[in-house]
């Protein structure tokens, strides 16, 4: 994998690539052997790691995926669909070992359910993305981990991972997503090694609980989760977002006011906007949150993770005044 772009810094991501089956509509299950007829239906691109890819690549970051397919029909609509937005899939391996990982996403206008069959997604080790890094033939730039909890064999060895990552001169990230079995075990070992925790707010309560803190409001939780290593960047649903690092003054951005369709992805597509925005070079920290909530805000205005991302001109007139 080769990226060379003068003046944008390169975005390495690991993690998960499947689809998401989108449904919209009388989404909450009765079961009986009832049917119930839906609004909408979309086979869209999914995974948290790929919608974060489609989402820097259109906002003008050169960037490359690591991750792992099955040798079938969703696995080719998974490349096809990431080619299609500028990813660089070199790094995604197809496997016959299992099928593409499919989500089954019960959208409702302000929260959904989301029921997944991980297939190859847990196939991804640490030896991918040490093999990733030593190929790549470009200055070192960001890498961002996500879904950590559906990878256990990448997140037992993550913390050398990202140890080694940074002695190159990688920047690196983590948005762990939220855990299905609720136990949060391992974060704590990648913490010193982040320079960003990217979680919403029930995963930032939920760490915070595993780290053995439970008192004081989101932004304390916040502190002393940065004391020990990244800065905390916490996505705020329609409210926005805000981050906090150590001691620091804590820095916001609001969301922006849109007409909801379907909420997938935007919490990846608001990752995508803070970490397009550092490749960018944009140094003050409240302006990267205002590229990453109206990234995020944006994203919510089409069905599926990826249809409704912003591209730079796109962006650029969502943060107008």
């Amino acid at each position: 994998m080769t990226h060379s772009a003068p003046d944008v810094r390169p975005i390495l991501l690991v993690g998960d690539a499947n689809v998401d089956l989108v449904l919209r509509g009388d989404v909450v299950p009765r079961f009986g052997q009832a049917e119930q007829l839906l609004d909408r239906a979309d086979l869209v691109l999914g995974g948290s790691a790929s919608i974060v890819a489609s989402g820097t690549a259109r906002l003008g970051a050169p960037t490359a995926l690591i991750a792992r397919v099955g040798d079938d029909a969703f696995g080719r609509f998974t490349l096809d669909a990431l080619r299609g937005s500028g990813v660089d899939v070199t790094g995604v391996a197809v496997t016959g070992a299992a099928a593409t990982g499919v989500s089954v996403i019960l959208s409702a206008p302000e929260d959904r359910a989301i029921l997944t069959a991980p297939g190859a997604i847990p196939l991804l080790a640490a030896d991918d993305v040490i093999a990733g890094l030593e190929a790549w033939r470009g200055a070192p730039g960001i890498l961002h981990v996500a879904s950590y909890f559906l990878q256990p064999s990448l997140a037992v060895e993550l913390p050398s991972v990202l140890a080694a990552a940074r002695a190159g001169g990688w920047t690196t990230s983590l948005d762990t997503n939220w855990d299905p079995d609720e136990n949060w075990h391992g974060v704590e070992g990648t913490l010193p090694h982040l320079d960003l925790l990217l979680p919403n707010r029930n995963e930032l309560q939920a760490i915070a609980r595993s780290l053995g803190d439970t008192g004081g409001h989101d932004e304390e939780l916040a502190r002393r989760i940065s004391r020990r290593g990244p800065r905390v960047v916490v996505k705020d649903g329609a409210r926005g977002g805000w981050s906090v690092r150590a001691d620091e003054e804590r820095e916001s951005a609001p969301g922006l006011t849109v007409d909801v369709v379907d909420t997938t992805g935007a919490g990846d597509s608001f990752d995508a906007g803070y970490l397009a925005a550092l490749a960018h070079g944009v140094e003050r920290e409240q302006d990267r949150l205002r590229w990453a909530a109206a990234a995020g805000s944006v994203s919510t205005s089409r069905s599926g993770g990826t249809a409704g991302q912003a591209d730079p001109a796109e962006l650029r007139a969502a943060m107008a005044p």
